[in-house]
């Protein structure tokens, strides 16, 4: 089995990278549930977070729903999360230490799993086990929302549009995202091209509802819908 910790990449590992995360990346918590709360979100339905980070999702989406379990593999960001959580009393939230590949299902069938800037950390042949892991713990009808890293490019045009996203970092790594953290997703993540990744979400069930790219053709939010 693919060690997921020891991909997960150094710096979601870093306790001082997860202390500045928030601060570096804002998910748009509010409307991504006010997105899944228009796909028939509800107070009865049960949510997964894959890849769940410091949780700005998880805890934004535990007020409109019954049950939300948070999933991650990084020991620091459970623990952020868990702080978070407390403090803003949510008592329907559950960590689970674990990534895509081990992340085990109780309960009833989830209704809407989520997933932001998490699966490119799996090679594509996992993306693909991944996927179909998220299917099966998903009920008949039930909703992916995956956003992350996907490239929209052709491979001859990879390494202008390479430099030009890396070119967008800071100097300062403390400064939102800098030239060398940039660099280093490039290098040492597994980001997929559009082009694979989406004969990839059909062959493992999934419907594209919808599809949204980022001017850069550097990221892609999906609104999968299992058949």
């Amino acid at each position: 089995m693919l060690d997921e910790t020891a991909i997960a990449g150094r710096e979601n590992l870093d306790a001082g990278h997860v202390s500045r995360y928030d601060a570096k990346e804002d998910a748009d918590a509010s409307a991504e549930v006010a997105l899944l709360v228009s796909l028939g979100l509800g107070q009865r339905s049960t949510v997964v977070d894959l890849g769940a980070g410091t949780g700005q999702l998880a805890i934004a989406v535990a007020g409109s729903c019954a049950r939300v379990v948070a999933v991650d593999v990084s020991p620091p960001m459970l623990k952020l999360l868990r702080t978070k959580a407390a403090a803003a009393n949510v008592t329907n939230l559950e960590l689970v230490q674990a990534g895509f590949l081990t992340y085990e299902h109780t309960g009833g069938p989830a209704d809407f799993v989520y997933s932001r800037y998490a699966l490119h950390h799996l090679p594509d042949a996992w993306k693909a086990l991944a996927l179909a892991r998220v299917h099966r713990m998903l009920r008949p009808g039930g909703i992916l929302r995956l956003w992350d890293v996907v490239y929209g490019f052709e491979p001859q045009e990879a390494e202008a549009h390479v430099e030009a996203w890396c070119a967008t970092g800071s100097a300062d790594v403390g400064s939102g995202w800098s030239r060398s953290e940039l660099e280093e997703h490039i290098r040492d993540e597994n980001s997929t091209f559009t082009w694979l990744l989406e004969p990839m979400l059909e062959r493992c069930g999934f419907a594209i509802r919808d599809a949204a790219y980022s001017d850069d053709a550097f990221s892609a939010r999906y609104v999968l819908q299992k058949h």
